[in-house]
């Protein structure tokens, strides 16, 4: 069962540039590299933090391809399809082969923001398109409507959608979801630092920004939960607390991007109109990344 290879630890992986703006391939490969040798169960491709709205088809091409190459069959791969024209995305899909991806990830459309019955039919007519399972992303920050429980709940019966990413810290919403979906329908945190919480209400794992950052430390800290050994998830969750919000401080990838800086993966470069954080920020996410062990 796909499910099954889905719980536990994604990361959603930067996408690396170098200093002309072109994209990293080698710090791409060391990043995947060190994800899973810190045990992380499976990477997203083309998330929101991997910079994918400044990407080029022919970039996200590339990015994938890659990705599955150098993977080779170590973990599962899900891939960010998404966007707010239903049938752009459907053309995405279908110029894809799709041969070494698990999953798409397909978050809910932005800025048009459409009725909890717009969002229905749009994801019915992805989850018809798409040769392999999909799963929802509600990100209410980012697109500036929620995807209630009740339209989640609706949506799990679908066939060929087979759970959500869910980000809006709503624990209650989270709890609905929880209630109202079978035990096979993935409910994935977006959250890092809520991560713990929601497992301990029912959720099945993470797609984790900071966890690329931190995989054996974060990656453990989620199967600990899973297993109901809450004291031992603890003592690693609450290490990574401050570091975490100090990653999102100045918008995400630019945090997490540093981080990889400080490690020797990649460099911190970004496209317009992201930017560089802070030397503010900087110093505090060093200062907080000695004292992760």
């Amino acid at each position: 069962m796909v499910q099954q290879k889905l719980k536990g630890t994604g990361v959603a992986l930067v996408t690396p540039f170098l200093s002309n703006g072109k994209i990293d391939f080698k710090g791409l490969g060391k990043l995947i590299d060190y994800c899973i040798a810190g045990g992380v169960e499976y990477l997203v491709s083309l998330g929101t933090t991997g910079e994918s709205p400044v990407l080029t088809k022919e970039e996200k091409e590339q990015v994938l391809d890659f990705t599955i190459s150098h993977t080779y069959s170590r973990v599962p791969i899900v891939a960010g399809f998404g966007g707010n024209d239903t049938a752009e995305v459907i053309r995405e899909i279908k110029k894809f082969h799709f041969k070494g991806i698990t999953a798409i990830l397909s978050v809910s459309p932005a800025y048009n923001k459409p009725t909890q019955a717009g969002i229905i039919a749009h994801y019915k007519a992805i989850a018809k398109a798409s040769p392999v399972p999909v799963i929802l992303y509600n990100v209410p920050g980012r697109t500036g409507s929620n995807m209630t429980a009740e339209t989640t709940i609706e949506l799990s019966k679908v066939k060929n959608i087979i759970g959500i990413k869910e980000a809006s810290g709503n624990f209650a919403q989270c709890m609905q979801i929880v209630k109202g979906t079978s035990k096979d329908f993935l409910k994935i945190s977006g959250d890092d630092n809520i991560t713990l919480p929601l497992i301990a209400l029912g959720f099945d794992g993470v797609i984790s920004v900071s966890g690329q950052g931190f995989p054996k430390q974060f990656s453990q800290m989620v199967r600990e939960s899973l297993a109901g050994n809450f004291e031992a998830a603890r003592r690693l969750h609450y290490p990574l607390v401050d570091v975490t919000d100090m990653l999102f401080a100045e918008g995400n990838p630019g945090g997490i991007k540093h981080v990889l800086e400080l490690k020797g993966i990649c460099k911190a470069n970004l496209r317009l109109p992201l930017v560089p954080i802070s030397s503010t920020l900087k110093s505090k996410i060093k200062s907080e990344v000695a004292k992760i062990k």
